[in-house]
């Protein structure tokens, strides 16, 4: 993500109705009001992303309920309920699909501020949640969403933070739960960015990040296996005749096999390097050209790699056209700018 170029930023107040959020902790305020007093240096989730796109378009892609709820990773299911006057926050039904037919469910409430024009470019959408579904993890939370107009763009950020269920087991699962949650907001944030900005759906942005996926895990699978079962394991006759007749020592064998090993393992652990494509292609067709030129009689035999090879040449090139297109979480800040300390 380009890094922000305002250097003025506002002074972080937030909105969490009914809710004081305080180094991680929620306490109840007093009569229930709204209350402008949580603060970003303490323990929540925090995420920042630059939107180069007009106010109005952001604002309508993230408190539409029906559009939230397309570009969220977070929710399936958004719906808010009938308001009795104007000013009074607006309360929502929220669902969240975890698989084999379950969902969590639970309730909010947000009031979102609009700037007036000629203000200062400022604009903040703060909520509080709860869930009384006792497969939630989460208990009660409270949040904001802020809009920041700036020369390089928009900031769009979001803090927000939670109390867990379960006691010491809850908090416990929470050490793996907060930073999933983490990346499921700036991975959203980055769709959200890819949707105002190209016009590329939500939907779309998903599709690209499983072609992405099916292509990557493939591809390092198909190394390790060649690596790992005719080279490291087995020794295969057919690897060995094919380093003497290339002209090398048959004993560099396990180290071939090493070596495709690890490309496998980096095509993993490099989840969001391209580059790691074109790379993939190339060796595949050097390895095609070294056995054309030196082991001919393989090229034209029942488990030819002049198929393979093509095969996982083209799996590599869907990979890096897709990987150019699917959302990154990587793309966000995760830390408040100094200036908001």
């Amino acid at each position: 993500m380009p890094k922000v170029r305002k250097k003025a930023a506002a002074k972080a107040s937030i909105s969490c109705m009914g809710l004081m959020v305080r180094r991680g902790r929620l306490l109840a305020c007093a009569r229930g009001s709204l209350c402008y007093s949580a603060c970003v240096r303490s323990q929540g989730i925090y995420v920042e992303i630059l939107i180069e796109k007009d106010m109005d378009t952001v604002w309508r892609l993230t408190q539409a309920p029906d559009l939230h709820r397309r570009w969220d990773l977070r929710f399936s299911r958004i719906e808010y309920l009938p308001k009795a006057t104007a000013t009074e926050p607006q309360k929502f039904l929220y669902e969240t699909r975890i698989g084999f037919g379950l969902a969590i469910r639970g309730t909010g409430e947000s009031v979102a501020t609009r700037v007036a024009p000629g203000g200062d470019g400022q604009t903040t959408s703060s909520l509080k949640f709860a869930s009384e579904d006792w497969k939630s993890l989460i208990q009660e939370g409270a949040g904001y969403w802020k809009y920041v107009l700036t020369d390089a763009g928009l900031r769009f950020f979001t803090w927000y933070d939670y109390r867990v269920r379960f006691d010491l087991l809850g908090r416990m699962a929470n050490w793996v739960f907060r930073p999933l949650m983490g990346w499921a907001t700036a991975w959203s944030f980055d769709r959200l960015r890819l949707w105002a900005e190209d016009g590329q759906t939500p939907e779309l942005s998903m599709l690209f990040a499983q072609i992405h996926a099916v292509a990557r895990v493939a591809i390092a699978a198909i190394w390790i296996w060649h690596g790992l079962v005719p080279k490291l394991i087995f020794r295969q006759f057919d690897e060995q005749r094919m380093l003497a007749e290339a002209g090398l020592p048959v004993s560099l064998l396990p180290w071939v096999g090493a070596a495709e090993v690890l490309l496998g393992l980096t095509m993993l652990i490099a989840w969001r390097r391209r580059a790691a494509f074109p790379l993939t292609m190339a060796l595949m067709a050097l390895a095609v050209v070294a056995v054309a030129v030196r082991s001919p009689q393989y090229l034209w035999g029942a488990f030819t790699p002049v198929t393979l090879n093509l095969a996982v040449i083209a799996l590599a090139a869907v990979g890096w056209m897709a990987a150019g297109k699917m959302p990154h979480a990587g793309r966000c800040l995760r830390r408040p700018p100094k200036e908001m300390e």
